[in-house]
């Protein structure tokens, strides 16, 4: 993704909205305090378990959680190149997906209630050969979105008619 001989068409490498760190960090929370419900529930009506046992543990899922988030926040690129858009993300297991314009069926904009009140969005990427082929690019300012959507439908539209099988 870094390569100095990239192709003049490239784009820069993009990264994530920081602002998606809050809504990652979100999710460790809520995985936090599910957990901290459930085990009070199975301590008040199942077993007897030391009453520190649930909330020392949804503390520990919670940090963890803002941990991976971070995590996940360094690694997430996005960049346009000439023929495809490429994806690099994983913070145990890398993934490197690059998607031929050519393939692209269609392209979602998306804005769920969390989104919103952070003031995101994501863009989904349909694509042609499989049921559920998708690739998501979360974290963007909602203009970006619409940007990146509508760049990416030109670029799609200018590859059909040469490339296509």
């Amino acid at each position: 993704m870094t390569d100095p001989t990239a192709d003049a068409a490239d784009g820069p490498v993009e990264r994530l909205h920081p602002r998606v760190r809050l809504l990652w960090t979100v999710g460790g929370l809520v995985v936090g305090v599910l957990v901290l419900v459930a085990g009070w529930l199975v301590e008040r009506f199942v077993l007897s378990l030391p009453v520190w046992l649930a909330p020392a543990t949804a503390t520990v899922l919670f940090l963890v959680g803002v941990l991976l988030a971070l995590a996940r926040y360094r690694v997430w690129r996005f960049q346009l190149q000439g023929d495809a858009l490429y994806l690099e993300r994983g913070v145990f297991t890398r993934v490197e997906t690059a998607v031929p314009y050519v393939r692209v069926q269609h392209i979602d904009t998306q804005r769920g209630p969390v989104d919103r009140l952070v003031g995101l969005s994501s863009i989904v990427v349909y694509t042609a050969g499989s049921r559920g082929a998708d690739v998501t690019v979360p974290g963007l300012a909602p203009d970006r979105a619409r940007r990146l959507r509508d760049r990416l439908r030109d670029l799609a539209v200018a590859a059909e008619p040469g490339d296509a099988v």
